[in-house]
C-alpha cells in the first residue's frame, strides 16, 4: 500500500460521508460523518497494511468501510442517550 493510496482512501471516505449526509442516508450532521468515515477508512486502512485483510482494491475498501463505519458508530451510540 502506498502513499497515495492512503490519501485516495481518506478523499474517498470524506466523499461517502458528504453524499450520505447530503441524500439523507444519516442525520448526523455533514461534519460528524465525514469524522466516522474518515476513521473507519483510516482503521481499515491500517488493518488491511498489518494484516492483509482486503475486500478487493483500495478504492473498494475504502468505500466499504466508510459504509460499514457509518452503519455501526451512529447506532452503536444512538441508544446511549438519556
Amino acid at each position: 500500500m502506498g502513499f497515495f493510496a492512503f490519501f485516495g482512501t481518506l478523499v474517498l471516505a470524506g466523499i461517502i460521508g458528504y453524499v450520505s449526509e447530503k441524500y439523507g442516508f444519516t442525520r448526523n450532521g455533514i461534519i460528524p460523518s465525514m469524522i466516522i468515515c474518515l476513521g473507519g477508512a483510516t482503521l481499515f486502512f491500517m488493518i488491511t497494511v498489518m494484516f492483509g485483510i482486503r475486500f478487493g482494491s483500495p478504492g473498494v475498501n475504502a468505500i466499504v468501510s466508510s459504509i460499514g463505519a457509518l452503519v455501526i458508530v451512529p447506532t452503536h451510540y444512538r441508544g446511549r442517550r438519556k
